[in-house]
Formats: structure tokens, C-alpha cells, sequence
């Protein structure tokens, strides 16, 4: 008898390690690559959106060249 509940016991430590160890992590890591490919997707598009900046050419005497 008591080598049965060992068994199931060492069974049950077995079997729940497995599959915490198992898919956990990789999911939650999948999830978090995904929103951070759809937060840089939208950063783009709205950078490419957006009017481009144009730097004034002209230079005084005042300006020094760097």
C-alpha cells in the first residue's frame, strides 16, 4: 500500500513538472513577440505618415560646421 501512494506521489511530482515546464512560458514569450511586432508594425505606419522634416541648407557666418 505504501509503496502504491509513493508511486502515484512521485507520478503526480513527475507529471505536473512536465507540463509546467512544458508550455508556460513559451506561450506567454509567444504572446509578448506578438504585441511587440503589432506595437512596431503601428510605429511605422505612423512615422510613414507623417511629414517629413526638412532641414534648412543655408548656413550664416554665424554657423560653424561640425
Amino acid at each position: 500500500m505504501k509503496l502504491a501512494e509513493l508511486s502515484a506521489f512521485a507520478a503526480a511530482l513527475v507529471m505536473s513538472s512536465v507540463v509546467l515546464a512544458e508550455g508556460g512560458g513559451d506561450r506567454a514569450f509567444e504572446k509578448m513577440m506578438a504585441a511587440n511586432d503589432r506595437s512596431v508594425e503601428t510605429f511605422v505606419a505612423k512615422e510613414k505618415a507623417r511629414d517629413p522634416v526638412v532641414a534648412n541648407e543655408k548656413k550664416d557666418d554665424k554657423t560653424k560646421d561640425l
